[in-house]
């Protein structure tokens, strides 16, 4: 019998390249053959994009094909950066990440609202995510089952140095990647609790799959918001919806510059 493991060639190249599809997507659009920014963001929820784009902040990058999203552009410390809203779910973040990074991109910035499965220990409201659990079908297209997804060791040792300070907004954690969030059983969630995995979240697996595969440096975070709708009041973000505290994030990420990744 088959099944959504069968026909996975995983030592093959794919036929249809993210590079061929931008080309014809820059024929169709008429657009430019141009680089989108070194470093670009995922903003899953949208509100970042909103934010900015609503405080005059961020304007539309022509340089983008995509035919599936819109990317704008914004200052960050003096550094142009990419972002993409409500790219949610990992079929759909890889398909982007495939595009982004063939388009100019040299570091991807995930940060995505997670459910908390076991409360962290600290105050902080940011988890780096070291390792996720995989839960969804995009990673299996990517690496084999037996395979764990995990953070670029390299963007790891960069990142893990910071954790211990009081300063720092993110600690480390571990996810629960799932593409059925409305499937978070009870039996399901205390597995995972049993796992001490930190947060669910609809990414990361495939995002660290991808990274792994193709050598792309990619990072995923996880905003802590909420406990899966059991209370009222949840998915509380902070001011404006999350989009200061995130943007600290990534100021506080770029602070260490990835010179050799940027270069």
């Amino acid at each position: 019998m088959k099944t959504i493991l069968s026909n996975k060639y995983y030592n093959e190249s794919s036929v249809f390249l993210p590079e061929n599809l931008l080309r014809e997507a820059r024929r169709q659009k008429n657009k430019k053959d141009c680089n989108v920014q070194a470093v670009c963001l995922l903003d899953p929820d949208g509100d970042l994009a909103d934010y900015l784009l609503r405080m005059g902040m961020a304007t539309k990058n022509n340089c983008w094909a995509c035919y599936h999203s819109v990317l704008y552009t914004f200052r960050l410390d003096n550094q142009e950066i990419g972002i993409i809203p409500c790219i949610v779910g990992s079929s759909y973040a890889v398909l982007v990440a495939e595009q982004l990074f063939v388009s100019g991109c040299k570091l991807l910035i995930s940060v995505t609202s997670a459910g908390i499965i076991n409360q962290p220990v600290n105050e902080k409201r940011f988890a780096l995510i070291t390792s996720s659990i995989r839960d969804e079908g995009t990673s299996y297209h990517y690496l084999p089952p037996e395979k764990p997804a995990l953070i670029n060791q390299q963007l790891f040792e960069v990142l893990n140095s910071e954790e211990e300070n009081p300063d720092c907004p993110y600690f480390n954690g571990t996810s629960w990647t799932t593409d059925a969030p409305y499937r978070e059983t009870p039996s399901a969630i205390l597995d995972m609790k049993s796992k001490n995995i930190t947060c669910v979240e609809m990414e990361a697996a495939a995002l660290y799959a991808l990274s792994e595969v193709k050598q792309y440096n990619i990072l995923c975070f996880a905003h802590l918001t909420n406990s899966m709708a059991q209370m009222e009041g949840d998915f509380e973000k902070g001011e404006e919806f999350g989009s200061i505290d995130t943007l600290n994030l990534v100021s506080y990420v770029l602070k260490f510059r990835f010179e050799n990744i940027l270069a």
